[in-house]
């Protein structure tokens, strides 16, 4: 799964052949069509699904000091930019490269990505929960930072800089700490 992660991370769902997944991880081709019945379309599901519980073990390991949600976007937001750096920027996201090629097209990969998102945004809705944000704000400023910072990957890539991230960041930051005190005062 590591080596289709990280052809879609830098080709893209479409540029990426089964012969350079096979070739990059080294199993069998055989393997690859017991592992993956649907062929490509079951590596991308699974891509999604890997990518998303990547993304959120991340988030959940800078969350164990239980940070402001403003600190957690700051710090993931730090990590993205170091990642894009140590690729030279030729990296992105493998969950937004695969499910723009394939949803809604794919029910499956769809399906993993409407769970992918859920999974990534947990944390950042448990932490603003934690501040007394409500849950439906919670839940659409997560969706906002997500949006943001994948936005900021791709600008990021063409920019060749991790300006446009650590932009994203810096503003986000400032929106969660004042959607945070906001509650705060209102609770």
């Amino acid at each position: 799964m590591t080596a289709a992660l990280t052809l879609f991370r830098r080709h893209g769902y479409a540029a990426t052949g089964l012969n350079d997944i096979v070739e990059m991880s080294g199993a069998p081709k055989g393997s690859l069509y017991h592992y993956f019945p649907n062929g490509k379309l079951s590596i991308a599901e699974a891509a999604v699904r890997q990518g998303a519980r990547n993304a959120a073990a991340t988030l959940e390991e800078l969350s164990r000091d239980k940070p402001s949600a403003a600190k957690l976007v700051r710090r993931y937001a730090k990590l993205l930019g170091e990642w894009m750096a140590k690729s030279r920027f030729h990296d992105g996201s493998p969950i937004s490269a695969t499910l723009q090629e394939t949803a809604p097209t794919d029910e499956k990969v769809t399906a993993a990505g409407l769970e992918a998102f859920a999974l990534w945004r947990a944390p950042i809705v448990a932490r603003l929960n934690a501040h007394g944000v409500s849950d439906a704000r919670a839940e659409r400023l997560a969706t906002l930072v997500i949006a943001a910072l994948e936005g900021s990957l791709v600008q990021a890539r063409v920019e060749q800089s991790d300006n446009p991230i650590n932009a994203v960041a810096q503003e986000l930051e400032a929106l969660l700490e004042d959607v945070s005190k906001q509650a705060r005062r209102t609770s």
